[in-house]
């Protein structure tokens, strides 16, 4: 049975306030482990984002490429250039296009992986409601 507010003893109430204040940030550790491990599991699928980005960008691209260089050149050919000539510009051309492609994929998982991503924004919040509950009490 509880004894009535008024008539507890200060160390009473402050072994009230120990014992709330413990298991409040008992709480707030366990928030934390939580949203941490659901960043952690965002940040993994950052990083899957990338990983098959590369893979689609060496593998499909790959495949193309070689027919793409080769009718670039066929065409630069029919213009009048020279074999080697023709076959070098289609290259160039080609690799600038698939740097760009890349680029693109690599920057969507980044962003994914950026700080403001993982932050642990309800436990910092609710961290600041528990701060200031603990200081009316005192």
């Amino acid at each position: 049975m509880s004894v009535p507010h008024e008539t507890r003893s200060l160390p009473d109430l402050i072994g009230g306030l120990a014992s709330d204040i413990s298991t409040l940030f008992r709480k707030e550790i366990e928030l934390a482990k939580a949203e941490a491990t659901e960043k952690a599991q965002s940040a993994l699928s950052g990083i899957e984002l990338l990983l098959a980005g590369g893979v689609l960008a060496l593998g499909a691209l790959g495949v193309v490429l070689t027919a793409v260089v080769a009718g670039l050149s066929a065409l630069f050919q029919t213009w009048g250039m020279n074999q080697t000539g023709a076959s070098a510009l289609a290259a160039v051309i080609v690799a600038v296009i698939v740097a760009v492609i890349a680029w693109v994929l690599v920057s969507r998982g980044l962003a994914q992986l950026k700080g403001n991503n993982l932050k642990l924004e309800r436990t910092a919040n609710s961290l600041g409601r528990d701060a200031a509950v603990v200081k009316e009490r005192i």
